[in-house]
């Protein structure tokens, strides 16, 4: 029912007369005991004769009274921030005023001016909370009596004081400043007997004194005026807002989905939305170039923090701007400004944080990263292939070299850099590049990545060559076979003899026709023979065929093997074509063809018929 009845601000509290009824003693720290009790805490008792006389003659002195109410804050500094100080000292002063008024009027002027000594003692933060203090109606009429009083020496002290502990002038002291010296004319005489005071300290005797005094004179003098911003009716509801305002420390009633929803209003990513569209904004309604070029720099740091949090949508939204203002912007000094800022983005941590999310953002995400890449220009393309030379990470590295592939012949260009890279996988991502672009081009290149000391690059430079499928990428494998040790021959046939598909046999069969079946290079051509067969390829037949016919009368023995290996490697083949070439040899061919042939030709149809069940 209370509740209800709008009594929800006031708090009950039990009085424990005990404490109340005690004989009360102590002097001077039995009274501030009592007034600290009564300041922070609200407790409703009246102090005694005793109490009184001594709070009086607390009261009658400015030093007692500045160290009571430095208690009295300290005190409230575990309760609350300074709307509780505040608070706090605001009740010592009323009940300071209510026990003068009662004990003995005559005094009440001097004790007004020792509070007006006492008052400018405090902190300028503390000082603007008393003159903002409108918890109850005689908070301002109060506070007015005593800053009324307060004299020239005190109001330069209290800035001399201030300056000293915070060795500037902060926002909150000019504030204060300004509320105690109305008449702008005035303020400059007060600040040069604060000037002395500060002088005759410690900071005055530190090289660079007078220039930081012009720094805080300068801030204290300088008046803000938002008239030309602010409509008369917004400024009038300004005005009373502030002299209305809920002291919201000590009012929390509100529902918690509601203080929820008001801390969401000043999250970071609600900030960093509003940042961003305050951008926007500013450079689609700003007219002149050279103050749109200023905001180049605070455009380019948010990008910079958007994209460190991974925030792509919200970045591609500026760097469209960026990109179509470089493009087709209406001035030469408006499409300088922005081509600047895109080399200082490239420049800068760009690339470092869209690495670091490359791996975890989904396809389409990733996509919208790839289109914004590219719509940044090839200026793009060096500072990625020099990312991408030194990225471990597999799926990261994927991703590079696809944006890199984006590019088209701008990306094709880095693949240089890449390729002499001392990583290994960096190596294979250059020939993966090179696969993809395609074509003759690469050849050389690919070529030098015959003689790598990594297997697994060596191997896939094998499949790249393969995948070009020209005589002239045939040559240069011929080439390597044909000039290289015997480690880099095998190497070269061990990643030949990996591709198990119809890719290899026009290379086998370039093989098997061209490169010389004695010396050095009869294992290779043995080799070729053998994968034919094993590929079962019908376009391997002819060379086969070719093979089996080769031989010299004066080296019976390797033509033999020569033979049989072509014999067998047809007869693993097994189709029609092949039946066919055997049965010819073993009828017409000379002696050591015919043996060769009729010694594989019982194997063909076996051969067939394992194809036939396989294919099964």
């Amino acid at each position: 029912m209370w509740a209800t009845m709008a009594g929800r601000h006031v708090e009950l509290r039990e009085i424990d007369y005990s404490e109340v009824l005690r004989e009360r003693t102590g002097g001077e720290s039995a009274v501030w005991d009592k007034v600290l009790a009564n300041c922070l805490q609200g407790m409703a008792f009246d102090l005694d004769e005793a109490a009184v006389k001594e709070l009086l003659g607390i009261a009658g002195d400015a030093d007692r009274l500045a160290d009571l109410m430095a208690a009295v804050e300290e005190g409230a500094s575990d309760s609350g921030g300074v709307g509780a100080k505040t608070t706090a000292l605001m009740r010592m002063l009323r009940g300071i005023i209510d026990a003068v008024s009662k004990a003995d009027p005559d005094r009440l002027e001097p004790v007004l001016g020792n509070m007006a000594s006492a008052v400018g003692r405090l902190s300028a933060e503390m000082l603007m909370g008393l003159l903002e203090q409108r918890e109850v109606d005689e908070g301002p009429q109060l506070m007015n009596a005593v800053v009324s009083r307060m004299t020239d020496g005190a109001i330069a002290r209290f800035v001399a004081r201030n300056v000293i502990e915070e060795s500037t002038a902060t926002d909150r002291l000019a504030v204060a400043f300004q509320s105690l010296v109305q008449d702008a004319e005035q303020r400059p005489r007060l600040l040069t007997l604060a000037h002395e005071d500060v002088k005759a300290s410690p900071l005055g005797s530190t090289e660079g004194f007078e220039s930081v005094w012009n720094h805080v004179a300068g801030k204290l003098l300088t008046s803000y005026s938002d008239k030309p911003f602010v409509g008369n009716e917004y400024a009038r509801e300004l005005s009373g807002a502030r002299t209305q305002a809920i002291e919201v420390e000590q009012v929390n009633d509100d529902p918690p989905e509601r203080i929820s929803a008001w801390l969401g209003t000043v999250a970071t990513t609600q900030l960093r939305a509003l940042d961003l569209t305050l951008l926007l904004d500013l450079l689609r309604i700003e007219p002149d170039d050279a103050k749109w070029g200023e905001m180049m720099t605070p455009v380019v740091r948010l990008l910079e923090d958007l994209l460190l949090v991974g925030d792509f949508d919200a970045a591609v939204r500026l760097i469209e701007v960026l990109v179509r203002e470089g493009r087709t912007g209406a001035t030469t000094g408006r499409r300088q400004h922005a081509i600047t800022a895109i080399d200082m983005l490239i420049a800068g941590t760009m690339m470092r944080h869209i690495t670091t999310h490359l791996a975890t953002i989904d396809a389409a995400q990733f996509e919208r990263v790839k289109a914004m890449c590219v719509s940044l220009g090839e200026v793009l393309v060096r500072p990625l292939a020099e990312t991408l030379s030194v990225e471990e990470r597999p799926r990261t590295r994927e991703r590079l070299a696809s944006i890199l592939l984006a590019f088209g012949p701008a990306g094709r260009r880095t693949v240089e850099r890449l390729k002499s890279s001392p990583n290994a996988a960096v190596r294979r991502t250059a020939i993966l590049l090179m696969r993809q672009f395609g074509g003759s081009e690469a050849l050389p290149d690919l070529t030098e990545l015959l003689d790598d000391n990594e297997p697994q690059v060596q191997r896939e430079a094998v499949r790249a060559i393969l995948n070009v499928g020209t005589d002239a990428a045939y040559q240069i494998l011929q080439q390597a076979l044909a000039s290289g040790t015997e480690r880099s021959r095998e190497a070269i046939m061990q990643s030949i003899s990996l591709v198990r598909d119809e890719r290899a046999t026009p290379l086998f069969g370039y093989i098997v026709r061209n490169i010389d079946h004695r010396g050095p290079l009869a294992p290779v051509y043995l080799r070729a023979i053998e994968s034919l067969g094993a590929l079962k390829d019908p376009e391997g037949v002819v060379p086969l065929k070719e093979a089996l016919y080769k031989g010299e009368w004066w080296a019976p023995r390797r033509s033999a093997v020569l033979r049989r290996a072509a014999a067998a490697a047809l007869a693993r083949i097994g189709t029609s074509e092949a039946i066919a070439v055997l049965q010819e040899a073993a009828a017409a061919g000379k002696r050591g063809v015919r043996n060769a042939a009729k010694s594989h030709l019982t194997e063909a149809p076996a051969h067939r018929r394992a194809a036939a069940r396989g294919d099964a």
